[in-house]
């Protein structure tokens, strides 16, 4: 039989088994922080990946989507009308197409639009000809100052544009495919709804009538909204309070209709 062992030898005994138990308590306490880091960093990643989908495009250091704010900026100093030259111009230039289209074909009103510029340009280039030949001056080209403007696109620039058009084209199609497939119930049938009264609007008005409908209400919705601000809020929450009761009341009693409880 063994002997039994010694209390100094029994004592480093439990102490190596203590420092064995200390370190395996240790290593394990820095595996979970390990992991509990890891988990975090994964569960924010989740979080920011759909703002991350509206803020950069895949694969590009660049700033979010920088030539859509630029011209949503610009956009809106025309349609609240800042500069009044400005908007007035872009306002009658695409009522003035957009008519000219009702009477005359595409290629009609690209040729008019043409030669009425050439007109312009040819005649002012020959006036000024003209009166620098009498007077014996020496100013140049007329337009010698926008023909210097640069107007190339570089490689940088396209790529934006290219990867803003596959973006949004992408967006678009997976909300159709969402609709079409019926991936949420109400949102489907909310888009049947829509198209049928479109059906409607199509049997009343054409394609460019509507055009020029939207037109008008671009360039003047926005100031009338700005100056009726308060008013119009108020008639705006007292329909959609209207609109959300009564599709309250079509979910209670439609089945399938009701979305699930995120």
């Amino acid at each position: 039989m063994s002997e039994k062992p010694e209390a100094d030898s029994e004592g480093s005994w439990y102490g190596e088994d203590f420092e064995k138990i200390d370190r395996f308590g240790r290593t394990s306490s820095a595996r979970r922080d390990v992991l509990g880091e890891e988990r975090q960093t994964r569960d924010w990643e989740d979080e920011s990946s759909v703002e991350k989908q509206f803020s950069s495009h895949p694969e590009s250091d660049r700033q979010p989507l920088p030539v859509v704010m630029e011209t949503a900026s610009t956009a809106m100093e025309l349609l609240y009308w800042r500069d009044l030259k400005k908007s007035g111009l872009v306002f009658g230039s695409l009522l003035l197409m957009l008519f000219s289209l009702t009477q005359f074909s595409v290629v009609s009103v690209v040729a008019y639009l043409a030669l009425a510029s050439l007109s312009a340009t040819i005649s002012f280039r020959v006036y000024k000809s003209v009166l620098q030949a009498v007077q014996k001056t020496d100013e140049g080209h007329p337009f010698k100052v926008y023909l210097d403007v640069e107007m190339s696109l570089s490689h940088d620039q396209m790529q934006k544009y290219a990867e803003n058009v596959q973006y949004y084209i992408n967006s678009t199609l997976k909300e159709l495919r969402r609709l079409f497939l019926v991936q949420d119930l109400v949102d489907s049938l909310k888009f049947a709804v829509l198209m049928w009264l479109l059906t409607y609007v199509g049997a009343l008005f054409n394609g460019l009538t509507l055009l020029i409908m939207v037109v008008v209400c671009m360039f003047s919705m926005p100031v009338v909204y700005e100056k009726y601000q308060a008013q119009i809020d108020q008639y705006v929450d007292l329909i959609r309070t209207q609109v959300n009761s009564v599709v309250a009341k079509i979910q209670e009693k439609v089945p399938g209709t009701k979305r699930k409880a995120e």
